[in-house]
């Protein structure tokens, strides 16, 4: 019989509102097993350390420059060479196909159902799962409680014994957290062909050579756990 373990699970977004003119949009998870979190966030503000940052510092892809590049590639390394952290994401290439009334939903209902089809692969029983959510805005509290029935629900977990709770955390608050959104922000960077930044240019190269050339930009084989992502596609492009 096989232990039942808790895992943590850091969850992120990018550019998921429907009509604010970017056509990809990105989810994202860090995880690890929870007794785990402590230690690792040690190493975390040990690196900014090093590289001469506050611990305090904010790490998060919208402030990745050529200035920080060096701190930013070490913490891509830390990831990649921390055989405790795992990554799951799902990438929507162009949220414009998107024909809601056809399917009878709305934009919050097809959210919810792609949090859980990013997250499905990571749950695996007897394990337990906390979730916890960057804070968005002030819808967050009513969207968390949502997310947390979707889930629960979806995987007859009633009693929430499996998804024991999904709640919102302030990425200053974890170090766990902004890795998520550096990987999420490389994902979308990548699947939008942008190349200005060079700090940014640098973590997606480094990624593709640690794991694959289309690591960022293709489904991955199921039997990928490290860096493990969905490239969804509507039913008309799946023919």
């Amino acid at each position: 019989m096989s232990t039942t373990r808790l895992f943590n699970v850091y969850c992120d977004e990018s550019c998921h509102l429907q009509h604010d003119g970017v056509p990809v949009m990105a989810w994202g998870a860090v995880y690890c097993q929870a007794t785990e979190t402590r230690a690792i966030a040690q190493a975390v503000r040990a690196l900014k350390t090093q590289h001469g940052l506050s611990p305090a510092f904010e790490v998060k892809w919208t402030k990745v420059s050529p200035a920080k590049a060096a701190f930013y590639l070490a913490l891509v390394d830390m990831f990649l060479a921390d055989h405790r952290l795992r990554f799951r994401g799902l990438v929507v290439p162009d949220k414009g196909v998107l024909d809601h009334d056809r399917f009878d939903q709305s934009h919050d209902d097809w959210y919810y159902k792609m949090y859980y089809t990013m997250l499905r692969p990571i749950f695996c029983a007897p394990h337990r799962y906390r979730i916890y959510l960057d804070v968005k805005d002030t819808r967050g509290g009513p969207k968390t409680r949502k997310l947390h029935e979707v889930l629960a629900n979806s995987l007859y977990d009633f009693d929430r014994k499996c998804i024991e709770r999904v709640q919102q955390v302030r990425s200053h608050e974890s170090e766990l957290l902004p890795i998520a959104d550096i990987l999420i922000g490389a994902l979308t960077y990548s699947n939008r062909g942008l190349a200005s930044n060079s700090a940014k240019r640098a973590i997606v190269a480094r990624l593709g050579e640690r794991l694959g050339s289309t690591a960022l930009t293709r489904t991955s084989t199921f039997a990928t756990t490290k860096f493990n992502i969905l490239l969804w596609q509507s039913r008309e492009a799946l023919g």
